[in-house]
């Protein structure tokens, strides 16, 4: 079965989950508006710049997940896939997973941004199979910190490479959708990579090796 796999942030969705999961707690004064907001564009600035400290980001981002219970965030991301995460899923991105599905493709989301944002999120999409970075749970909640490897530039790699192995499948004739540079080592592992509303660093490496750029926003 051919493989098609799939960033999530700016690539399916038509901005960046993890960032707009910040801006949710901020608007609704969960966490401070000041403080937290403009740490978490400074940690999106320094991914978009491709420079980010994913340690330093995740021990940021996972902290409300251990200082709440489950049932709290459970109703907070209810409310986060209505009011934030709906406006952005792009119609062009729900059509061309279901021209994979309808062609017999196995859909894959991959991205770093954690399991408990985007399982949800994945799920809306119609997508079982989802490699996330993970978080750590400890006696039925979030301890705050990450496991296993980050799902972010060779991590990804790292990861796919794993659930190849364990599931049976390969790259044969394969497909990763992705918006940016920090995909690139994984872009460079598939048959066929596409560069889709890419950053202008993509975009610009899309163009210089001859891969599709494909936009699903016009």
């Amino acid at each position: 079965m051919r493989l098609a796999l799939f960033d999530l942030d700016n690539t399916l969705l038509g901005g960046d989950s993890d960032h707009a999961w910040g801006d949710y707690l901020c608007e609704r004064g969960i966490l401070d508006p000041v403080e937290y907001q403009n740490r978490n564009d400074a940690f999106y600035q320094d991914y978009l710049a491709g420079k980010l400290d994913l340690n330093a980001y995740l021990n940021f981002s996972l902290e409300i997940l251990a200082s709440t219970e489950m049932a709290q965030l459970d109703e907070w991301h209810r409310d986060f896939m209505r009011d934030c995460v709906e406006p952005i899923i792009l119609p062009k991105a729900l059509a061309l997973l279901e021209k994979h599905r309808a062609a017999g493709d196995k859909l894959v989301i991959i991205t770093a941004t954690n399991r408990f944002i985007t399982g949800p999120i994945a799920k809306r999409l119609g997508v079982q199979t989802l490699l996330a970075t993970e978080c750590e749970m400890v006696d039925g909640r979030f301890s705050g910190r990450s496991t296993d490897i980050p799902c972010f530039r060779e991590g990804k790699v790292t990861r796919l490479n794993r659930w190849l192995l364990e599931n049976g499948y390969s790259l044969d004739d394969s497909y990763f959708y992705s918006d940016s540079m920090n995909d690139l080592p994984l872009l460079e592992q598939v048959t066929h990579p596409v560069a889709v509303d890419p950053d202008p660093n993509l975009r610009a490496e899309a163009q210089k090796r001859g891969w599709q750029v494909l936009s699903l926003r016009d």
